[in-house]
């Protein structure tokens, strides 16, 4: 049995991913409630809520064409792949990284807990591109990349504020 990708579906893959992100940085704001960085941890949760209706309207905008058809992997190396990194890697996507917070975690914490899940996020999603051939949409594959490069950078941006209290 082969397994086929086409972009549609890495949207479908990424759209989740946001929504287990929010699920992430509201857990921690839950946790932290009444906290000095209650706020922040919302508002990191609604970005990434920001970045899944991104990810939505770009889905939104695929061609029924790069839908219907779809990559040829006639030795199943594209979902053995995509297992690995869901399964043993994590990322933003990983519905047990909001599991594992215990409300022990200071705001630096959770950040720095927050730049590592996207970073594994952006090679889960590298990894996918060379899965996708270019008429199936491979091109949208490098605007979800660079909509998770700027969640680093704002991370990174709150990281450096944190340090310097």
């Amino acid at each position: 049995m082969s397994i086929r990708f086409n972009i549609d579906e890495v949207f479908v893959m990424a759209i989740k991913i946001e929504e287990n992100g929010a699920a992430f940085y509201r857990r921690a704001a839950e946790l932290h409630a009444g906290g000095d960085f209650e706020t922040t941890l919302k508002d990191l949760a609604d970005m990434e809520d920001e970045h899944k209706k991104i990810f939505t309207e770009m889905r939104e905008q695929v061609g029924e064409d790069e839908k219907l058809e779809q990559a040829y992997d006639p030795f199943n190396e594209a979902i053995l792949y995509l297992n690995s990194m869901a399964d043993y890697h994590g990322g933003e996507g990983s519905q047990s990284a909001a599991d594992k917070l215990t409300g022990d975690e200071t705001i630096l914490d959770i950040v720095r807990t927050g730049i590592e899940l996207e970073k594994k996020s952006i090679l889960y999603y590298l990894g996918l591109k060379d899965l996708v051939p270019q008429r199936l949409g491979k091109e949208k594959m490098d605007k979800i990349i660079v909509e998770e490069k700027k969640h680093v950078v704002q991370l990174s941006k709150i990281l450096t504020q944190e340090k310097k209290k």
